[in-house]
């Protein structure tokens, strides 16, 4: 299984719906998580309508830190996945493993009003889009992504030991 993190600054639509729509649509070949570097510490009612409408499961969801998945015992995650540009611009935790870094910009629907539901279904839209296409890689192209990534690796240890 590939675990994959969300992140976005709130932890409160963008990121949530990824992680929703990922662990719906992937036949367990993907574990996808979310969190948020200020985590708004609810999640937000109309996105969660809409992926309720949508009919995905959608029961457990909280907003919550990105610390959670940088401390000793969190799941290893192989691909973390910005959906925000101010996540994408902050410090984040160092990740145990090194996991690979994508950013997917999305405009937050939380910004445009509280009752407005087209950025929401906008976002949603984009996010299906993307995570269709992300679960439809063929696995050996995942494993040739953690090759890579263990390849930088071994590169960056030989480098700190000729310092």
């Amino acid at each position: 299984m590939f675990n994959v993190l969300f992140l976005c600054t709130g932890n409160s639509a963008r990121s949530i719906m990824a992680e929703v729509l990922l662990n719906n649509c992937s036949d367990g070949r993907f574990k996808a998580y979310s969190a948020g570097s200020k985590p708004a510490g609810k999640v937000n009612p109309i996105a969660l309508e809409l992926l309720n409408n949508a009919q995905l499961q959608t029961e457990g969801l909280r907003s919550k830190s990105w610390d959670e998945f940088s401390q000793p015992g969190a799941p290893h995650m192989d691909l973390i996945i910005t959906v925000c540009d101010s996540a994408k611009g902050e410090v984040c935790p160092t990740w145990p493993g090194h996991p690979a870094l994508a950013h997917w910009g999305i405009e937050d629907p939380v910004v445009a009003g509280s009752d407005d539901v087209k950025p929401f279904k906008d976002a949603l839209r984009y996010l299906e889009n993307r995570i269709r296409l992300f679960a439809e890689l063929p696995v050996e192209k995942l494993e040739h992504l953690k090759l890579q990534q263990h390849l930088q690796e071994i590169a960056a240890l030989d480098d700190a030991d000729d310092a």
